[in-house]
Parts: structure tokens; sequence; C-alpha cells
């Protein structure tokens, strides 16, 4: 039984023996989850496009010096993040501190799950409401925090693979998703608070 690190890295070994399809294997198995994560950092789709494009070109070139000590996805998010934080370094941006958001973002959430079996209109509004909440309180954090939050929550990674690509000991990485879990709770908290017919 091949796991999916094992996987990746007889996809890598092929690569580096001149296998340009088995890096086209890699893009397609990563582009979407790439984009995900990144259009939380750069949040213009076309951009994000272009900076998940730009990761897959340095990671192809930089191929050679991946050495699978930790597993393919692991590096590649790395370079995606830092690609990103370049991106919008050489734009001279900071991230924007909020977007329009609707409620399947907010299933990556612990909320997200009671929110789907409801159905009233008061309630998906609320749901919607509590959605573009958790969005706007994750879009305006500090990349490292909405990097790590994004890839706890969203990505479902472990603290490990967080640790590794942000390239952080894993109590920061704790530290870093307690503080923007805080944050994001803070920001709900009047939302949950209030009864539902009066949230809008």
């Amino acid at each position: 039984m091949t796991t999916e690190r094992e996987c990746d890295q007889l996809l890598v070994e092929r690569v580096r023996d001149g296998d340009k399809q088995a890096f086209d294997l890699l893009v397609a198995k990563y582009q979407r989850r790439l984009m995900r994560l990144l259009s939380r950092i750069v949040h213009d789709p076309a951009e994000a496009e272009d900076v998940v494009q730009e990761t897959f070109i340095k990671a192809y070139r930089a191929l050679r010096h991946f050495r699978g000590d930790s597993a393919f996805y692991t590096w590649l998010y790395r370079i995606g993040i830092n690609t990103a934080k370049n991106f919008l370094a050489t734009q001279g941006r900071r991230m924007p501190t909020s977007t329009d958001a609707d409620s399947e973002q907010a299933e990556g959430f612990n909320d997200g799950e009671h929110l789907r079996d409801i159905n009233t209109p008061e309630s998906m509004l609320a749901s919607k409401q509590i959605a573009q909440t958790v969005n706007a309180a994750m879009d305006a954090l500090p990349v490292d925090l909405r990097t790590a939050i994004a890839l706890r929550e969203i990505e479902g990674l472990s603290y490990e693979e967080i640790s590794d690509i942000m390239a952080c000991p894993i109590g920061t990485v704790r530290s870093r998703i307690f503080r923007a879990r805080e944050v994001i709770a803070e920001k709900l908290k009047p939302l949950l608070d209030m009864p539902v017919d009066k949230r809008w």
C-alpha cells in the first residue's frame, strides 16, 4: 500500500528523470488546494491564479533541491505562501480587511456543521452573516495568523505539517492558531449572542 507522500515522491523522481507529464500530475493534484489557500492571502482571483502558476514554475525549477525530508505538498505550500507574500510586497499592498463571502467558506469552522441543516430564511441569513463575519475577521488578521488558521481549519493540516510549511516551531503555530481563533470568536460573539430574528 503506497502512501500519498510516497506517490508524490515517485512522481518527483519521474520529473527529475525528465518526465514532464509526471509534473502535470502533481499540478493537477494540488492546483485547487493551492488556489484555495493562496486566495486567502491574495484576494483577487486572477492575481491568485498568477501566484499559483508562479508557485508551480518555482517548484518545477527547484525540484532538484527537494530532498523529501517533508511531504511534497508541505514544500509546495511553503513556496506558495512565500510567493504570495512576495507578490503583495512588490505590489506595495497590505492585506485587504474584508471580502464578500458565502456560507460555504464558514463550513471549515466548527460552527459550519450545524449551519448547513437549518433552512429557514432567518437562519440562512444568520449563517450568511456568520460566514461573512468569519471571513472578514480572517481577512483582517496579519498574514502569519491568517495562513496558520487557513492551513488548519480549511486545509485540515496537522500542527506538524503547518510548522513545516511555515518554517516555525509547533509552539508558534499553536499560538498563531489560538490568537486567530480568539480574534474570530471575538468578532462572532455579538452575532451569536443576538437572537436570530434580530440579526439583520
